[in-house]
Formats: C-alpha cells, structure tokens, sequence
C-alpha cells in the first residue's frame, strides 16, 4: 500500500475520533434547567405570599394590615346592631364611632372596594352571623357579617353604592336602601390629613 492511500485511510478515523470528542463533551456538559426551574418556583412562591395581608391584634378593638398601612375595627355593624344595615345607615354608623372617638380616633369611615379586597385571602377563614365560611383572618371577631359597603358611588347613578362579598372575593352594585348589608370600617394609620370622602363634605348626617 502507497503511502498517499494509507493516509487517505486514517484521515476519516481521525474524523471520525474528533466527532466522538465532541459528543463526549456535549453529553459532560452541565444542566442548569433544573435550577432555573427551582428559582422561578421560588419566585411565584415569594408573589403569592406578598399578596397575603398580614393582620395584628392591637388589643383595643381594632386590628391593624401592616401591609396597606390601615386599621380596621375588628367588629362589624351587624356585632353592634344584630341586624343588616343600608348605606346611610353606614355613615351614620362611621359618625357615631368618630363622635365617641372609638379606640382613640374619629376618623373612623367606609372602605374603599381595593382596601375591602385587601382583608379577603382565600387562604383565611372565619366565620358569619349564620356559621358560613368568610374569607377574612380569624383575628376579626366571629359572627359577623358577610359583606361591607364601601364608600364607592356608581357614576351617574348615585342611588347604588359598591359592596364587597367576603365569601367570593366579588365586589357589586348595591341600591342604598338595600337592609342586608354591613359595614366594616377603617381608617388610615398613617393619618392622610387631606383625605376626606366626598360624603363627609357635605354633611355629618345623610338625608334619606
């Protein structure tokens, strides 16, 4: 055999050894997936549990969200009246804390429908007036109602105010003279100096 076909012969095995290497190295190559897997899971883990309010009993009848900067009345309108309630007969009930400046304060009024979604987590459970599940934290004194008014006045029809549902997580469109409602009242902890709802503007006492 010539030597011209003796390397014509070993320059394909010498192909055919790098292309062997070159397998190898990609088969030793380190996977990462696994890892940017665990840190995303991680991440959607540390979302959710910044959505969940966290609630402290402040031993004087309120209960403050430290998250959203608020204090909550840990009792209802139904825990004081034993009965539903309608719009107007929920700012009367603001006025009526504010006038014996309840724990401490008189700037006591109706939620916003965002601050009434804030103490609503699936992941909390208490319980209404008639035992049912409500999705509130349990630091709330049981046995109240099921929802709140809020403060929030459809636009061009002033005669329906929003509401929130603590058993589904739903806000909707409620008549003001509606009884079966209730209220949970909030102020802020901060102390917003120029916040003043615009029924407070106009009179202490609604006109029905």
């Amino acid at each position: 055999m010539s030597d011209e076909e003796l390397k014509e012969e070993q320059e394909p095995q010498e192909g055919v050894e790098e292309l062997h290497d070159q397998e190898n190295e990609e088969l030793n190559t380190e996977w990462i997936g696994d890892d940017e897997w665990g840190e995303e899971e991680e991440d959607e883990d540390e979302i959710i549990a910044a959505d969940v309010p966290t609630f402290i009993d402040n031993g004087d009848g309120t209960i403050s969200d430290t998250r959203n900067n608020l204090m909550w009345a840990q009792s209802d309108s139904y825990a004081e009246f034993k009965y539903g309630i309608n719009w107007f007969e929920a700012q009367d009930y603001c006025e009526s804390l504010n006038e014996k400046e309840f724990a401490g304060f008189d700037d006591w009024r109706l939620c916003s429908t965002e601050e009434a979604k804030s103490m609503f987590s699936f992941t909390k459970s208490n319980t209404d007036k008639d035992g049912a599940e409500i999705h509130v934290d349990e630091l709330f004194t049981e046995g109240g109602g099921h929802n709140t008014w809020t403060y929030v006045e459809k636009p061009d029809y002033h005669q329906y105010a929003e509401k929130f549902s603590y058993v589904t997580g739903n806000e909707m469109w409620e008549h003001k003279d509606n009884e079966y409602s209730h209220a949970r009242l909030v102020r802020d902890a901060g102390g917003h100096e120029d916040y003043e709802p615009e029924w407070r503007k106009d009179t202490k006492k609604f006109e029905r």
